[in-house]
Order: C-alpha cells, then sequence, then structure tokens
C-alpha cells in the first residue's frame, strides 16, 4: 500500500512540478536565443524516438519509488527533484533558448509523428536550455544506483537514451545536454549532504 500511495504522489507532483515549467515558457526575461550549431542542423529528425523522450521518461521517473526505503526517504528525494527544479527554472527566466520553428514543421501522419505534435503542443520551443528532460533523467538514475546498487549501471543508459531522442526528437541543441546532466548531478549531491 505504501508504494501504491508513493506512485500516486509522484504521479501529482509531475504534474504539479510542470506548471511552473509552463508558467516559465511565458516570462523570460529576455528574448529567447537560439543555440543552433551546423551539428545540430546534421542531425535528423528520427520520429520514433518520441516513445523514448515521453513514453520512457514518465514511468522511468515514477520507478523510483519501488527503490525508496521510506516515507523520509521518500520525501528527501522528492525533495531534490524540487532543488533541480528551482535550478531549472533559474535558466528558462533569465537565459531563455528556443529550438528554431523550421523544426516543427513536420510532414506525414505516423502515430509517432502525431504523437510529436501532442507533445509540442504543451511543449513550446523556448525552456531548452539546460535539458530537464536529461536532468531529470539523470537525477532519477542517480537515485536509482544509489538506492538499488544491485541495479548497477544500468541506471545510467536511461540519461543517455533521453539524450539521445531529445536531439532525434528535434526538442533539444547538443548544447543543452550536458549542462543539464550536470545540473541533474548537482541536485543530488544537494540530496546527499540533506539526506544522513
Amino acid at each position: 500500500m505504501d508504494y501504491a500511495v508513493y506512485v500516486l504522489m509522484t504521479i501529482f507532483l509531475i504534474v504539479g512540478v510542470y506548471q511552473f515549467y509552463f508558467w516559465t515558457q511565458n516570462h523570460g526575461v529576455r528574448e529567447p536565443i537560439s543555440l543552433e550549431t551546423s551539428w545540430d542542423r546534421h542531425i535528423p529528425l528520427k520520429p520514433a524516438w518520441i516513445w523514448v523522450y515521453s513514453g520512457l521518461y514518465y514511468p522511468a521517473i515514477v520507478l523510483i519509488v519501488v527503490t525508496v526505503s521510506g516515507m523520509r526517504h521518500f520525501n528527501y528525494t522528492a525533495v531534490s527533484f524540487f532543488f533541480l527544479l528551482f535550478m531549472q527554472m533559474f535558466f528558462f527566466l533569465v537565459f531563455p533558448v528556443k529550438t528554431p520553428d523550421s523544426w516543427r514543421q513536420i510532414e506525414g501522419d505516423s502515430p509517432a509523428i502525431r504523437f510529436i505534435r501532442l507533445v509540442q503542443s504543451y511543449d513550446k520551443t523556448s525552456n531548452c536550455f539546460p535539458s530537464m528532460h536529461v536532468s531529470v533523467a539523470t537525477l532519477t538514475a542517480m537515485h536509482m544506483m544509489n538506492n538499488a546498487p544491485s541495479w548497477g549501471y544500468w541506471p545510467i543508459l536511461f540519461p543517455l537514451l533521453i539524450a539521445l531522442s531529445a536531439l532525434y526528437t528535434k526538442q533539444h541543441f547538443i548544447a543543452d545536454l550536458l549542462p543539464g546532466a550536470l545540473l541533474g548531478w548537482g541536485a543530488f549531491q544537494i540530496y546527499l549532504w540533506m539526506y544522513v
């Protein structure tokens, strides 16, 4: 029953946190810039990666609940994600970055392309830097490796797959990825410092 409560709380936290994310899309302190490079222009759109970008992303975050040892552990884990959110919001507000509008002009009508269009209808072109998908995936993987050592290093595949999906769905620039991973790592260091 405890794990069912953790899952329910996690889903509510994810939905609630995204309200802050959406708010920052419209409240940057300056006009968004582009970090596009020639390398970004050479990365093709591969629509099937949307199933990783959004289809794997949320279930993997919720999977953390099977690794927590109790309510105190759950609460501190949740707080680490709040710290990550505040760091992300700072960048989204003071250093807004957006992808080119041309990246949103996708032809076709496959299920993957329809899913990309659905994601893009909520997720505007801004709030790119640092990649929140990569930062959350990194923090998630670090919690999993810390909480379930028997899983080995397998959880690190999660942020790597998310980073690839961010590029192949044309949701992020290459420059967004490493800073996103560093923010996730930083939020985990805060968690380790607090949770003693």
